[in-house]
């Protein structure tokens, strides 16, 4: 059941503001006692979960879904969400989703590994990019069918099977991809592309002393030291187009400027998003073990965010799990500028207090893979076939969020 527009009694508080228009009131003591709980054969991180006394129109209709008050302050009084470009099989809006704020373009790249792409061993994915001012004419617009040029970015050389979320401009104006490698020959590793023609691009690291690594995912830089940390996890393999691992999956740390490369962080299944926290105290990983790409799910391996604290000299400590996710996996994952937490998942975005309670969702009704704060107020969510455009009041903690 849909609470009133203007006053709920929501998780013992009085909430005497207006829910927005776009919002939907989530009372978590409504699904604490089902009726009716499925078995895991039926019922399990595949299936999109719909509040009870909620249809699954009226959760997408309103995908502003407020689990705590808390979320009031982060989506505003009037959030929006709009679908800017869509793609009918191939999914083209999948990760890698960086703002340059010189032109206030948003780069993002194709599925690395798909089989609809027909990406991987034989072809690699493509970056692209579009122009937020013409996105932002498109929502306003009204016309539902219209969409932003979305651009071929030829980078130079290439990025062989692009990924990774390292932002634009915090890094040297430039933007880091990580490269998941291809086949035998071509080593996974951390690219330095120019934002602006020709697009020319230099490798950073392409190996472990003389190791190669197994395919490289994400990428992010710490506030605190300025260097660059990176996840190395399985999904070349996994998508068949790495060979099979021959390093454990780990997070690393790159100094640039004395070439200084260590392993900072083990244990995982499959390590996957990185981002730190506003002060760069907190380094939050996924780890997405539960979804083998080609090779199906293992339900009772990792969907979860782990926090570390990262000490003064650059290393990780004090391991803990912040959040286990359900729906799906979490992918992309990034900070506000009031330390809350937020991932791609199997039903869109979700956002977490620093104290790991889920607060609210950007229900989507669909995975999103990736996503991003493009300055105050603004995001961008990539959803493998969607590309979506969001308002709401927060703002990004990472520099190139900010302007």
């Amino acid at each position: 059941m849909l609470l009133p527009v203007f006053i709920a009694v929501f998780l013992g508080k009085a909430a005497s503001q207006a829910v927005p228009a776009q919002a939907l009131v989530v009372d978590p003591k409504s699904f604490l006692a089902l009726d009716t709980v499925l078995p895991p054969s039926e019922s399990n991180f595949t299936n999109l979960f719909i509040p009870p006394g909620t249809t699954e129109e009226e959760a997408v209709a309103k995908p502003f879904h407020i689990y705590d008050n808390a979320f009031y302050k982060i989506i505003g009084s009037n959030p929006t969400l709009s679908i800017i470009a869509r793609s009918e099989v191939d999914p083209i809006f999948h990760e890698a989703v960086v703002w340059y704020p010189a032109k206030d373009e948003v780069f993002f790249v194709q599925n690395a590994g798909a089989r609809a792409a027909g990406t991987g061993l034989e072809k690699s994915n493509i970056i692209q990019k579009i122009s937020l001012a013409q996105a932002e004419e498109v929502v306003a617009s009204g016309n539902s069918s219209a969409e932003v040029d979305v651009t071929l970015v030829k980078a130079n050389p290439p990025v062989i099977n692009s990924n990774g979320n390292a932002g634009a401009t915090n890094y040297r104006r430039q933007i880091v991809f990580t490269g998941e490698g291809q086949g035998n020959d071509t080593a996974p590793a951390l690219y330095l592309m120019n934002p602006e023609e020709p697009y020319n691009t230099t490798v950073l690291v392409n190996n472990f002393y003389g190791r190669q690594f197994n395919s490289l995912n994400d990428v992010a830089v710490n506030p605190r030291n300025g260097e660059l940390y990176f996840t190395d996890s399985l999904y070349g393999y996994l998508q068949d187009f790495r060979p099979p691992p021959g390093l454990p999956t780990q997070v690393y740390r790159l100094n640039t400027n004395t070439g200084s490369l260590t392993a900072v962080a083990d244990g995982f299944d499959k390590p996957n998003g990185i981002t730190f926290s506003p002060n760069g105290t907190y380094a939050y990983v996924t780890d997405t073990g539960a979804q083998s790409a080609f090779y199906g799910y293992n339900l009772s391996a990792p969907s979860s965010i782990y926090r570390y604290s990262v000490e003064d000299d650059g290393t990780f400590s004090n391991r803990k799990l912040f959040a286990f996710i359900s729906p799906g996996i979490p992918d992309g994952v990034h900070c506000d500028t009031e330390g809350n937490v937020y991932s791609g998942v199997g039903d869109g975005v979700q956002v977490w207090n620093p104290a790991g309670t889920l607060i609210g969702k950007i229900f989507l009704g669909t995975f999103a893979a990736n996503f991003r704060f493009v300055g105050k107020g603004r995001m961008i969510i990539a959803a493998q076939t969607e590309l979506y455009y969001a308002t709401l009041a927060a703002q990004g903690s990472d520099p190139q969020d900010q302007f």
